[in-house]
């Protein structure tokens, strides 16, 4: 069968069920099930004789949808919010995975705008972080702890003031998205570029490896959470610019109802990185290198886990089921 035929042969099929999944449209979970198995054969079929066609990657995200629907529906289901993190949210990371690539390519380079700026341009860190900034970093270098601005206030009032201001970020940079996106693009513009030129300034005043202790021992969970945020924040503007098969309203719906998933699921990761700042960076100057070294890379590797690597091992196990 050609392929055009194909498609006008179920292209109806496909969107009456693509619209059933999206407005629980189903009277029960067994109904939804057949249903799967009808696109999970079209699937195999597309993949077969027309395996570079889109229609491929279509059906595989709308087989990835039921899926995520079955789970939350069938009659065994335990914990609804376990299957929240362990599989609906790397399901939803794995569908829109090409955001959160494009969220973490924008992060570098405009973190590297952010550090080119500020080595070609002395005053640059100053019109950026604030002269009183600068001066009190100057007075911390000097006196030998370049981030004792980590360490001022309580530890639990620290961690409750970097926690709530991290989660307005986030939430900022995902609400931001509704500018068709390009809110989101501002928010990250600013946050990078000032992360870039601040990480320079501590590498031009030669205590940048001091100053990655004293950051990234709670940055490398916040900053990737923020970066997942932005994503989110892009899936949101996406969603009204390229509808697809769906009205904009519609599409927007869907976009929003995402990246709301998206943004709930980076909150522990937020708290974390707060209770990091709050209780862990302040003795980051006393505590041995090699114990730095271990929850810098212990953090960055949990959370690039869960959402670059997990994501496709739960896919895989689901294409395994379904062969």
């Amino acid at each position: 069968m050609r392929e055009v035929s194909f498609i006008k042969q179920n292209k109806e099929k496909w969107l009456s069920f693509e619209n059933a999944i999206f407005n629980n449209d189903f009277e029960n979970p067994d109904e939804l099930a057949t249903q799967y198995i009808h696109v999970i054969n079209d699937l195999a079929y597309a993949q077969t004789y027309y395996p570079k066609s889109k229609v491929v990657t279509y059906l595989n995200q709308l087989a990835a949808k039921a899926f995520q629907k079955i789970y939350k529906t069938k009659r065994e289901d335990t914990n609804r919010i376990i299957g929240f993190w362990k599989t609906e949210i790397p399901l939803i990371c794995y569908q829109y995975r090409k955001y959160i690539y494009i969220a973490f390519i924008i992060f570098f380079a405009f973190t590297f705008v952010g550090v080119i700026s500020a080595a070609n341009d002395g005053e640059f860190v100053r019109s950026i972080l604030g002269d009183h900034y600068v001066n009190m970093s100057l007075e911390n270098i000097e006196a030998g702890d370049p981030v004792a601005v980590y360490k001022s206030g309580s530890n639990w009032g620290s961690f409750i003031g970097i926690t709530i201001n991290n989660l307005k970020v986030g939430i900022i940079a995902f609400v931001m998205g509704v500018f068709l996106g390009i809110g989101t693009l501002y928010i990250m513009f600013k946050n990078c570029i000032m992360l870039g030129s601040f990480q320079y300034f501590f590498y031009e005043k030669n205590v940048f490896w001091e100053s990655v202790r004293g950051i990234w021992i709670h940055g490398a969970m916040e900053i990737f959470a923020i970066v997942i945020e932005a994503a989110a924040g892009l899936i949101l503007g996406a969603s009204i610019l390229f509808p697809a098969t769906h009205t904009r309203y519609t599409s927007f719906k869907i976009g929003a109802k995402t990246g709301v998933k998206i943004l709930i699921s980076t909150f522990p990761f937020t708290f974390a990185a707060g209770f990091l700042e709050g209780f862990i960076t302040r003795y980051s100057n006393v505590m041995p290198h090699w114990l730095s070294v271990f929850i810098i890379l212990s953090t960055l590797s949990l959370i690039t886990y869960y959402y670059l690597i997990y994501p496709i091992k739960i896919q895989k196990q689901i294409t395994q089921i379904d062969q």
